[in-house]
């Protein structure tokens, strides 16, 4: 069966389980055997309605799982609520579970991991494998998360701020193992910009579309590439192109929100044909709307390095200087801007600093590399 379609089903149908009388941790852990199930098909078998046959697979395994677990009480009055056969209903608790997977609760990490599980439909093993940890652990982690939510309903109001905030940590997550965490984000907010009629939700997946469309330019033979260096030719076109059309569509609306703004940034960088032809003074002019949403250290940056590109390095040094030291990747914008400035010394200083600092093995040897060309000249 088509994978795709099967995890675009997965919300709808964890949904249909608990409004049959399941609760949540078991609904989803039966949805999981399902799909294992779905896996273990002769590829000849031919389903014509996927939801449907997830739906009856998981509803089987609850129902096993019921058997086996529960006292012989708890077991028949379980084993009452089994439906007739005949067409399953159509409720999509899709938003619901968005909601109940970042709920308040829960931590950000718990909170992601249980998105790409209950809502992506992704296995404990290849959320691990993202996520850089044993499987065991994973396990563990999802469990608790599970446990947290148990008696909260899925038709509870959420905060909708927070489930976007948890889909880009997924985005973030970027890319590791067998499973492409960032196109997995991607996808499950374009149900959620589906679901909501809210400008920002849009936003926040035309930013992602316009970040991952740079994806293939970023690291090439095994080195980090910076902006300003990629092969433009390598970016994908057709995501930005979409990622355009839908920031187009959001700030139609009028209703201007952070992730819009990071998006528009990203889309006067893709829509550079160069880096010399970037439209810095206007990204200047982004992020200040960025700062009206909040005064963050980490925009402050970003903005600083802009005033560079736009009105020069010193001006650039001066912005940065509101900045504290320990905000991540400043003594590397520090670095860049000293080195426009010819400052060659400095720059190299703060070259080797940044890679000290540095929370990626690609990014500090990245960094280490720009400290060696400065020494050699």
């Amino acid at each position: 069966m088509d994978a795709t379609a099967l995890r675009r089903a997965i919300p709808e149908v964890v949904g249909i389980l608990v409004r049959r009388g399941a609760d949540f941790a078991s609904a989803e852990d039966a949805v999981q055997t399902a799909l294992l199930r779905a896996g273990e098909r002769p590829p000849a078998e031919e389903v014509r309605d996927v939801r449907a046959w997830l739906v009856t697979v998981a509803w089987h395994a609850f129902l096993d799982q019921v058997r086996s677990d529960s006292a012989r009480a708890a077991r028949e009055e379980k084993l009452a609520l089994e439906p007739e056969p005949g067409a399953v209903p159509q409720h999509d608790d899709t938003l619901g579970l968005y909601f109940l997977c970042a709920h308040p609760a829960l931590t950000a990490s718990s909170a992601t991991a249980l998105t790409l599980r209950a809502v992506a439909g992704l296995t404990t093993r290849q959320i691990a494998d993202a996520f850089l940890v044993p499987e065991a652990t994973m396990g563990q982690r999802i469990s608790r998360a599970k446990q947290r939510l148990a008696g909260i309903p899925l038709d509870q109001p959420g905060d909708l701020s927070r489930v976007m905030r948890v889909l880009y940590l997924v985005f973030n997550e970027g890319y590791s193992g067998e499973i492409d965490i960032a196109a997995e984000a991607i996808r499950v907010t374009r149900q959620l910009t589906a679901l909501t009629d809210e400008p920002e939700v849009a936003g926040l997946l035309a930013l992602m579309l316009l970040h991952h469309a740079r994806l293939p330019a970023r690291v090439v033979g095994g080195q980090l590439v910076p902006l300003a260096e990629q092969d433009r030719t390598r970016w994908d076109v057709a995501a930005i192109a979409e990622g355009v059309e839908v920031l187009q569509y959001a700030l139609a609306q009028d209703r201007l929100g952070q992730y819009q703004a990071q998006a528009a940034i990203a889309a006067l960088h893709a829509d550079a044909p160069t880096a010399a032809e970037t439209d810095w003074v206007q990204i200047v002019e982004w992020y200040d709307e960025l700062l009206a949403f909040g005064d963050s250290p980490v925009i402050r940056l970003g903005r600083a390095v802009a005033v560079g590109e736009a009105d020069g390095p010193r001006a650039g040094l001066a912005a940065l200087d509101s900045v504290d030291a320990d905000v991540p990747r400043y003594h590397a914008a520090l670095a860049y801007l000293h080195e426009r400035a010819g400052e060659r010394d400095a720059a190299t200083a703060e070259y080797a600093e940044a890679a000290r600092r540095a929370t990626s093995v690609l990014e500090q040897q990245h960094l280490l590399r720009q400290a060696e060309r400065l020494r050699r000249v």
